[in-house]
């Protein structure tokens, strides 16, 4: 018995111990990180489009001497640490690719492709993951656990964590625990902030087509203009939040695009209007989405047109923390970075991220990394095109990583 409990104790002090080198070790390859991330920044690509991306991530495992696989039908790779006895396998994601902005702010390491920008700090998140490669893989020989490292592609469009999920990545060894972060600009660098259960809304693309009858706009009786009853299914909808959802329920609807007409003298005859919804739950998805069906055909209808709404079958459901994952992140962000560096976010936020299909396939914890400093005047929110991160927040995310894993060990 009390041999047992000296071997707990004594695995304890020796992840106390390595936790220790390994903070020590991620703030000596700061310059290293530096490095990647420009080099990364200079080259954006576009979700299914990172092929110089996977060219340099390629690159850099090589060098640390990590083992990888990659696809031909995607562009992601996952890099791996297996050991033989270990009976827990941990994943880790990071994202590759890059938004449609053009980048503003002047650097040596601007984008150098026009209209392309590392304006959600996927560059960023990359270079965290191959610092945690590098850092995990220098201490492989003390590890008791598998690893598995997501580098995602096409995150910004489509959901990238389904091409590893269909690929049967989670699986052989199996993924139990799954971390992802995320830099966010409003953060100061050296703080971390998550919550318990759901942090994101589930995000579904929809679209609307109304359909009348082409017509001479000189004589309006012999057309069935599906323009105004367009317009009053957009007024009409607004109504689902502000008078079928409780005060204290969340959801968003936004029609963000609308398209119609020949001619100022046409009626018109066909509009597609395009938007997103934004849910909590799946009952308030179902509820929403119903509720916008009845609205939109009897508005249609009431003009005499016909409409249909249709939303999109694969969208990003919730994304809901496991609490004792959360518990993990944030004793060691208050062991590494200091008491009050861990900040719990009191509401949800209605921005997608396909990370919740990673959780939906095992436990996970996902969290917020500042990368902001307001005396630098590093500020600016993601997909802005001045947005820029202070680069302390490379080693802290790349041993946040590593510490979240050997807490496992």
């Amino acid at each position: 018995m009390y041999n047992n409990v000296y071997k707990i104790y004594s695995r304890k002090g020796e992840t106390q111990l390595l936790k220790q080198s390994i903070i020590k070790r991620g703030n000596e390859i700061s310059d290293y990180l530096i490095k990647i991330r420009r080099d990364l920044h200079r080259t954006p690509e576009l979700a299914m489009e990172e092929f110089v991306t996977k060219k340099k991530i390629k690159k850099y495992l090589d060098e640390i001497g990590i083992d990888y696989i990659e696809f031909e039908h995607h562009r992601g790779i996952m890099a791996y640490i297996y050991k033989k006895n270990a009976k827990t396998t941990i994943g880790i994601r990071g994202d590759i690719d890059a938004l449609p902005i053009q980048e503003v702010k002047e650097s040596e390491y601007k984008s150098q492709n026009d209209g392309v920008m590392h304006a959600c700090g996927h560059d960023a998140h990359t270079t965290m993951l191959i610092g945690a490669c590098r850092l995990l893989y220098e201490i492989k020989d003390e590890l008791n656990v598998n690893i598995k490292f997501f580098f995602e592609p096409a995150e910004e469009e489509g959901g990238g964590a389904k091409f590893f999920i269909q690929d049967g990545l989670m699986e052989n060894p199996k993924v139990e625990y799954m971390f992802g972060a995320h830099v966010q600009g409003y953060l100061e660098v050296g703080t971390i902030e998550s919550k318990y259960g759901t942090l994101n809304a589930s995000a579904d693309s929809i679209w609307i087509d109304v359909k009348g009858k082409r017509g001479h706009g000189a004589y309006p009786q012999n057309g069935i203009d599906a323009l105004v009853a367009a317009a009053q299914i957009i007024t009409s909808l607004q109504s689902i939040i502000s008078r079928n959802l409780a005060p204290h329920e969340m959801g968003v609807l936004t029609l963000g695009k609308i398209q119609g007409g020949d001619a100022g003298n046409v009626i018109c005859d066909e509009v597609k209007i395009d938007g997103t919804l934004r849910t909590l739950d799946k009952k308030q998805k179902e509820f929403m989405i119903q509720r916008a069906t009845e609205i939109i055909e009897n508005t249609a209808a009431a003009y005499r047109c016909k409409a249909k709404l249709t939303v999109e079958k694969d969208g990003y459901n919730p994304l809901k923390n496991d609490r004792e994952l959360i518990d993990i992140v944030k004793n060691n962000a208050e062991e590494f970075l200091g008491k009050g560096s861990f900040i719990f976010k009191e509401n949800p936020s209605m921005g997608g991220e396909d990370f919740s299909f990673f959780v939906e396939n095992c436990k996970g914890a996902f969290f917020h990394l500042g990368c902001g400093n307001k005396e630098k005047k590093i500020t600016s929110l993601i997909h802005t095109e001045d947005f820029d991160i202070d680069e302390r927040c490379l080693s802290i995310g790349a041993i946040m990583h590593v510490l979240n894993v050997l807490s496992f060990n």
